[in-house]
């Protein structure tokens, strides 16, 4: 059954109003890294970061999700390592500044260091991505309450150790939203995303999904991102460029349980699920 939509208002996303219930927003991942899990990163090249941005919003994305350093979600990340602070900038503030320039739609920047942060939002990003939730660096809560831009916290651990999955993740990110608003963020630019895959398992991550509308109860709009992770290689044992149909799932079914964003790499195939879900879930009128 899907889950009762909430009244959430509206956050303004730079020049951009994100009316939550009334639709799902697509989030298009733009990687400026050499080594992303999905297999979509293209490095330092911002020519290159500029066209796909403008074919993700071509295609239908509302918002473009920059990031810098590859995170590879899952207990051990897969060999990859943390870049340097400076590296992470060179990386993706060019591409922010490339890209925000020629986009209708707002873009965000993925990074859990403050500076970086802080130097994409001068740069023109709209919007802030953590994936520790203000954790790994305090100095996050700061530049968001300063800039006042929305801002997605994420669950995140190191261990995959709990004693109630659903019910300790949202206790987590209850109090990572009540920490940011302890710190001058603005409520209503806070959404929430339960971070599959990261300090998560498999079996853990299909849980969430399947209670997903549970996570109503923090109300507060939610991100979910399902997008090629291992999961759906688990599950369907197929490698991580041939899990589209699985991610399209994952989408719909996120979008029934009451996800207000989805973050996906497959912009084209997603922002049409993301239609057709939304006429289920949310209601259609032809013309």
């Amino acid at each position: 059954m899907a889950a009762e939509p909430l009244n959430l208002a509206t956050t303004r996303v730079g020049d951009a109003s994100f009316v939550w219930g009334t639709k799902t927003y697509v989030m298009g991942v733009v990687n400026v890294t050499p080594d992303s899990f999905s297999g979509d990163g293209i490095g330092g090249d911002v020519e290159a970061a500029v066209r796909q941005a403008l074919r993700f919003q071509e295609w239908g994305a509302d918002i473009i999700d920059v990031g810098g350093e590859s995170t590879r979600p899952g207990s051990i990340y897969e060999g990859a390592g943390p870049i340097s602070e400076q590296d992470e900038l060179a990386r993706a503030i060019p591409v922010v500044e490339a890209i925000a320039v020629e986009l209708d739609i707002p873009v965000s920047i993925d990074t859990y260091k403050a500076r970086v942060a802080e130097a994409a939002v001068a740069a023109g990003a709209q919007m802030i991505n953590d994936i520790w939730g203000f954790t790994r660096d305090p100095e996050m809560r700061h530049v968001a309450a300063e800039t006042g831009v929305p801002v997605v916290l994420m669950h995140n651990q190191d261990h995959t150790d709990y004693d109630d999955l659903v019910p300790n993740v949202i206790n987590g990110l209850r109090e990572l939203a009540e920490r940011a608003v302890d710190a001058g963020v603005d409520l209503q630019n806070i959404v929430l995303d339960p971070g599959m895959g990261f300090g998560k398992t498999a079996d853990h991550n299909l849980e969430i999904l399947r209670r997903l509308a549970e996570f109503r109860t923090l109300n507060r709009p939610l991100l979910v991102g399902m997008s090629r992770k291992s999961t759906i290689g688990y599950v369907l044992d197929l490698p991580v460029d041939d899990r589209v149909e699985g991610t399209a799932a994952t989408v719909a079914l996120s979008i029934a349980n009451g996800a207000d964003i989805v973050r996906v790499h497959d912009v084209k195939e997603m922002a049409r699920v993301a239609r057709m879900s939304d006429a289920v879930v949310r209601g259609w009128s032809q013309g």
